[in-house]
């Protein structure tokens, strides 16, 4: 037994050792262990860009958990946003001060910003970065979904103030400007916000970054960055989902698809595609409006545009119906989303597409309608006149006729028909059918 004779020699000699010589050797097991677990802690990265919604602060939170709970060194948020909705910002500032790990906000890459949302974000880091030829600024209050007389804006606009101002005293940033930001909307590069303490430091990549903190101390602290590898956090599939469809492009997509949907099937009954496609579109249209500053006047307008459109075709109008309902159409379009939140506002051109697109099948629908009205009545009695039968005996005034499925009592208002002669309906009435034999 090997295994053991070598479990015993071992435990001898520990036994044989004073103990002091113990206490020496175990306190430099615990302090090489604790340095290991030191080296060992990870520092991990997100990427937040486009606009700060609901979806944002449920990533940003969740990418703070798992940090705390890996006891990361710190967390690094690479920022790139033109702003966002005010409660989301606030949800992640709030966040920011109560992790219990070192939070850096890199704004990144060369090119990107900080603006509106973005600038309270950044200022609220342990450590706020930004890289070559970024920018940061413009944060005044914008009313989403409403418009403010100047006494409301101005409460609003003091109240932003106090917040920002706050962030500042907390984390020693520049407040002077940072109250300039909220009230004239003035906006600074990398190199200039370096100078007026709105940031620590300018990097030229995480590398340069990991660099710079190394040695800095925070939340009682010393950081150790140096040639520390990074991890990713990436946004699950879940989370990417509804942060596309928070577009208020594809927002507005959802909403005009989910639209035609249902009308479709409306005027076809029946539970199929179309039907289940225009509900499931508007359900995903609604979500995403929740995170946006929705005109009800606007919506209301584009449902009425298309009521008439649908109306046109049913009530002869000689174009008045189509014309208000491009108009109301259009004009819903435009304001479906507060105008003054241009973060927020739909492409004009994507407007103008689906209107035209709109029009066009509005026209085709209605062109369909017309000729169906113009046709040929092929049901019903009216649809008999005209058919082709056969004689089912022979007969000068009065006879049986086989068309369409059915034998009809017909009279005859030609020459004497034979059996299997090829008969014509002229008329129907009083339940009989007028013919005249068919001329080879």
């Amino acid at each position: 037994m090997p295994f053991f004779k070598g479990i015993g020699i071992i435990s001898k000699g520990w036994l044989s050792l004073g103990m002091g010589k113990r206490l020496a050797i175990f306190t430099v097991i615990l302090l090489t262990t604790l340095l290991q677990a030191k080296e060992d802690r990870v520092i991990n990265v997100i990427k937040v860009e486009g606009v700060i919604t609901p979806i944002t602060v449920s990533f940003v939170d969740s990418a703070i958990t798992q940090s705390e709970e890996e006891n990361a060194e710190l967390l690094i948020i690479q920022l790139d946003t033109p702003g966002g909705l005010e409660q989301s910002m606030r949800s992640i500032v709030k966040r920011f001060f109560q992790s219990k790990i070192p939070i850096v906000v890199y704004v990144s890459p060369e090119g990107g910003r900080a603006a509106s949302a973005g600038v309270f974000i950044t200022m609220a880091a342990d450590f706020a970065v930004m890289a070559p030829t970024t920018n940061i600024g413009a944060a005044h209050p914008v009313a989403m979904g409403m418009r403010m007389d100047e006494h409301a804006e101005k409460k609003v606009v003091n109240d932003t103030v106090a917040f920002i101002k706050e962030i500042c005293k907390k984390r020693g940033r520049n407040m002077r400007w940072a109250e300039r930001c909220v009230r004239e909307s003035v906006s600074i590069g990398a190199d200039e916000a370096q100078k007026l303490h709105v940031i620590d430091f300018i990097a030229s990549d995480l590398q340069d970054l990991l660099e710079k903190l190394d040695g800095r101390k925070v939340k009682d602290k010393i950081l150790h960055t140096k040639d520390k590898e990074l991890r990713f956090i990436k946004m699950n599939v879940r989370r990417q989902f509804l942060q596309t469809i928070s577009d208020p492009n594809i927002a507005y997509i959802l909403l005009i698809l989910g639209i035609y949907g249902l009308i479709y099937e409306f005027m076809n009954p029946g539970i199929g595609f179309a039907g289940v496609f225009g509900g499931i579109s508007l359900i995903l249209a609604f979500f995403s409006f929740q995170s946006l500053p929705i005109n009800i006047a606007g919506l209301l307008l584009i449902l009425l545009g298309i009521i008439l459109l649908i109306l046109d075709f049913k009530i002869p109008s000689h174009g008045i119906l189509t014309l208000g309902g491009i108009v109301s159409f259009t004009l819903g379009s435009f304001m479906l989303i507060d105008v003054k939140t241009q973060i927020f506002s739909i492409s004009a051109k994507l407007i103008i597409s689906v209107s035209i697109i709109t029009v066009l099948f509005s026209a085709f629908a209605i062109s369909l309608a017309l000729k169906a009205q113009r046709r040929e009545v092929a049901t019903g009695i009216r649809g008999m006149i005209g058919q082709i039968g056969y004689a089912k005996e022979d007969f000068e005034k009065k006879g049986i006729i086989y068309c369409q499925g059915e034998y009809w009592n017909a009279i005859n208002l030609g020459e004497v028909i034979k059996k299997d002669d090829r008969v014509k309906i002229l008329e129907y009435k009083g339940n009989k059918v007028y013919v005249e034999k068919v001329k080879e």
